[in-house]
C-alpha cells in the first residue's frame, strides 16, 4: 500500500507556475470584483432603491452598511464550510465550488426588484444574496493563496502568497472603473435605473473565465501528501478550534489592521467624502481609482520584504505605520485640498498593499497541511467581521457623533492591537510547512 502511495504521488502530474499564478490571481479578482461592486453600491446606489423612501438619507446609508456587513459575518460560516471540503476532498474542487456560490449570488444582485416594485421584500433579498457573497468569499480566498504557496517553490512561498492578494486592487479598479464608465456614457436617471446592474450580470462572464482555469489544474503537492498518507483530519473546524486555538485568535487579530485601514481610505472614505466634502461620485472614484495603483504596487514590495526581513518583522513594521496614518487620518481628509485627500488615499491604500501582501503567506504557514484551508479561511474571515464588517458603520458613528479626529484613533488602535499579535506569532520564514502534514 505504501509503495503504490509513493508511486501515485509520484505520477502526480505537476501545475505549471504560469497556470497556478494565474489560476490564483484571476480568480480573487473576480471574487473581489463582485465584493466591491457591492460595497460601491452600497453607498451611493442602495440607500435609493432598496429601501424605504420616507427614510432620511443617513438612516438609509447606514441601513444599506448594515447589508454591507452580512457577507462578513457570513464568511466564518463559508471558512469553517469550505475549509472542511478543501482540508477533505482537496483544494481544487472546493475551489471551484466557491466560486460558483460568490458568482451566482452577484449575478442575482443585478437581476433584483426594487423596494418600489415588491417593497419591504427586495431588501430581504438583498440581504439573502450578499449573503451569499459572503459564502463564498469566505472559501475563496484562503484557497487561492494555498493554491500558491503550496505549489512554490523553496523561498518563494510569500512571492507566490502575494499573487492572489493582487487580485484585491485588479478587482477594485475593475470595479470602480465600470462605474465610472457607466456614469460617463448615461444620465444619472439611466444609471439609477438599469445601469448599476451591469456590473453585476456582467460579473457572470468572468466567472465562466474563473471556472475554465481552475477546471485545468491538479491538486497542489502539499495537500497530496496528506492524500498519499490518509492523513485527512475527519472534522477540521473541531482539530483547528481545540489543538490550534491560540493561532487562530493570533492570526484573527493581526490581520484587523489589514481590513480596517482597507474599508476606512474605500467604502467610509466614499461615503464621507461625497456626503461632508462636497465631492461629487465620479470625483471621488477617480481619485479613488488612481490611489489604488499604489496599492497594487506595494503588494509584490511587500513581498519582497517578507522573502528577506522575514513575515514578522514586515508585518509589525506596517502596523506602526499604520497607528501613525491614524494620527493624521482627520487632518489629511479634512484639509479642503484635493491633493491632500488623494495624497490621504495614495498613502492610506499603500500601507493596505504592504500590510495586506505578506497576510495571506503568515496565516496559511501557521498551521499545519491538514487543516491549512480551515485554519487560514477562519482566522481570515473572523479579522473581516471585528476588522471590515462594522468599519464603515462605526467609522460614521465617529465621525458624526465626535469629529473625523476619532475615526483616526480608531484606525490606531486597530494597528496597535494587530502589532501586539504579531509579536507574538513564531516567524514561520524558514520553516518546511509543506511537510507539516
Amino acid at each position: 500500500m505504501a509503495s503504490s502511495n509513493a508511486a501515485a504521488s509520484e505520477q502526480q502530474p505537476a501545475n505549471s507556475k504560469f497556470r497556478v499564478l494565474t489560476a490564483s490571481l484571476v480568480g480573487t479578482t473576480i471574487e473581489f470584483f463582485d465584493f466591491y461592486i457591492y460595497a460601491t453600491a452600497a453607498v451611493i446606489i442602495f440607500p435609493h432603491l432598496f429601501f424605504p423612501a420616507s427614510t432620511d438619507p443617513t438612516t438609509a446609508t447606514i441601513q444599506s452598511l448594515a447589508t454591507f456587513a452580512i457577507a462578513f459575518i457570513a464568511r466564518p460560516i463559508g471558512a469553517a464550510f469550505f475549509g472542511h471540503l478543501g482540508d477533505r476532498i482537496g483544494r481544487k474542487a472546493t475551489l471551484v465550488a466557491a466560486l460558483l456560490t460568490m458568482g451566482i449570488s452577484t449575478v442575482c444582485i443585478g437581476l433584483l426588484p426594487t423596494y418600489a416594485q415588491i417593497g419591504i421584500v427586495a431588501p430581504l433579498l438583498l440581504a439573502l444574496c450578499r449573503l451569499g457573497q459572503g459564502l463564498g468569499l469566505g472559501g475563496e480566498w484562503s484557497g487561492a493563496v494555498l493554491l500558491a504557496t503550496e505549489n512554490a517553490p523553496e523561498g518563494k512561498r510569500a512571492w507566490y502568497g502575494m499573487f492572489p492578494q493582487l487580485g484585491a486592487p485588479i478587482g477594485f479598479i475593475l470595479a470602480t472603473g465600470s462605474f465610472l464608465t457607466l456614469g460617463h456614457f448615461m444620465s444619472e436617471a439611466e444609471f439609477m435605473q438599469w445601469g448599476w446592474r451591469i456590473p453585476f450580470i456582467a460579473s457572470a462572464l468572468l466567472v465562466i473565465v474563473g471556472l475554465w482555469i481552475r477546471l485545468k489544474l491538479h491538486e497542489t503537492p502539499a495537500f497530496q501528501k496528506v492524500l498519499d498518507k490518509q492523513k485527512e483530519v475527519n472534522i477540521p473546524f473541531k482539530e483547528v478550534i481545540t489543538k490550534h486555538w491560540g493561532m487562530l485568535i493570533l492570526g484573527t487579530i493581526a490581520a484587523i489592521c489589514t481590513f480596517v485601514v482597507f474599508y476606512l481610505t474605500t467604502v467610509f472614505a466614499l461615503q464621507w467624502g461625497t456626503t461632508q466634502l462636497g465631492y461629487t461620485r465620479e470625483e471621488f472614484l477617480k481619485l479613488q481609482l488612481v490611489a489604488t495603483l499604489c496599492f497594487a504596487a506595494f503588494i509584490p514590495l511587500s513581498a519582497v520584504f517578507a522573502e528577506k526581513f522575514g513575515r514578522k518583522a514586515t508585518s509589525i513594521a506596517v502596523c506602526v505605520v499604520s497607528a501613525l496614518f491614524g494620527l493624521v487620518f482627520s487632518s489629511m481628509l479634512e484639509s479642503g485640498s484635493t491633493a491632500m485627500v488623494f495624497l490621504f488615499l495614495c498613502i492610506g491604500l499603500a500601507i493596505m498593499g504592504l500590510t495586506y501582501g505578506p497576510i495571506g503567506t503568515v496565516l496559511s504557514e501557521i498551521f499545519p497541511t491538514s487543516v491549512r484551508y480551515t485554519g487560514s479561511a477562519l482566522t481570515f474571515n473572523m479579522a473581516g467581521i471585528f476588522g471590515a464588517s462594522f468599519a464603515p458603520l462605526i467609522a460614521t458613528k465617529l465621525a458624526t457623533g465626535y469629529g473625523l479626529y476619532a475615526v483616526g484613533y480608531y484606525l490606531t488602535a486597530a494597528s496597535i492591537l494587530s502589532l501586539v499579535a504579531f509579536l507574538l506569532i513564531r516567524e514561520t520564514k524558514n520553516d518546511d510547512v509543506n511537510n507539516q502534514v
